[in-house]
């Protein structure tokens, strides 16, 4: 369930700011036809932070309903408030989640015990696979190796998406716990390092508008075929680096809508492209003939 190229879906909008359910389901399956190994509604990546509940519910409902069994559906249900992360995981598993993604909590800055006992909180009350997600660059704390280590010994904790940028921290809960946690990469551009010290694979958002492509990569490592991978990482570096010339998602939906695919519509506070900023991004697509 935890290995290959896994996408953190995007959540498409209507102009009006609702969520589109058709183009939903439709990125859903060009994931599916390129060989996205499983795949994470309501992450960052979706917005989750101005989804409400009913639509939180209704974007993994429709995931899982596309899907149809065909690979893993990792619902996002993260929180700063544990009852609430609690409360919209027993959502997601009524619905038929596989998994769930659960981001630290974030604005609080808890301790390294206060994160332990919240996702210890939420295994013992959910009884589904819980993926951690440790991305200090939204959250402003860090889920230190210690502490993965030392939640990795609960059963139903199986694997981190390590969006920490630290490859020596990543080896480091390998080395100790590898055998009871996987690590994810988090950020595209560290998908080739982090695999290559024993992660099984990657959350990315890159695999929005280039899933066959990210896919490609991983499985040449998966192969052992690392001239070939790593020649494929460093072709992706510029697309993987534009996808965060703004913050994400407002990039990777724009290149959506310039494919003809999603509109590029955000909530605010996240806003549109500034025309210089797109002009880049326009240029960095059609170097890789996207557009």
């Amino acid at each position: 369930m935890f290995r290959g190229s896994m996408v953190a879906i995007v959540t498409p909008m209507n102009s009006d700011g609702s969520v589109n359910e058709d183009k939903f389901r439709e990125l859903v399956e060009f994931q599916i036809e390129n060989g996205t190994d499983a795949i994470i509604p309501c992450g960052t990546t979706g917005e989750s932070a101005t989804l409400n509940y009913a639509e939180h519910d209704l974007v993994v409902k429709a995931c899982i309903e596309q899907v149809k069994g065909r690979v893993p559906v990792i619902a996002g249900t993260g929180s700063n408030s544990t009852a609430e992360a609690i409360q919209i995981s027993h959502h997601a598993k009524e619905l038929g989640a596989d998994a769930l993604l659960l981001v630290s909590p974030y604005y609080n800055k808890p301790s390294q015990e206060g994160i332990y006992q919240h996702y210890k909180a939420i295994a013992e009350a959910v009884a589904l696979p819980q993926v951690l997600y440790n991305v200090p660059g939204r959250t402003s704390m860090n889920i230190q190796a210690e502490t993965t280590i030392r939640l990795a010994e609960i059963d139903n904790i199986v694997a981190i998406k390590e969006a920490s940028g630290d490859v020596t921290q990543a080896g480091t809960i390998i080395s100790k716990a590898g055998d009871k946690i996987a690590v994810l990469a988090g950020d595209d551009f560290l998908t080739l390092p982090l695999m290559a010290v024993g992660a099984t694979g990657i959350i990315s958002v890159t695999a929005n508008i280039m899933p066959r492509a990210v896919k490609d990569m991983v499985v040449a490592i998966q192969e052992g075929r690392w001239d070939d991978a790593r020649k494929m990482h460093l072709y992706m570096l510029d697309i993987h680096k534009a996808m965060f010339i703004d913050s994400n998602p407002v990039p990777v939906k724009t290149a959506l809508e310039l494919m003809g695919k999603a509109d590029k519509t955000v909530r605010l506070p996240l806003a549109d492209l500034q025309p210089e900023t797109l002009q880049r991004l326009k240029e960095v697509m059609g170097r890789y003939n996207l557009i």
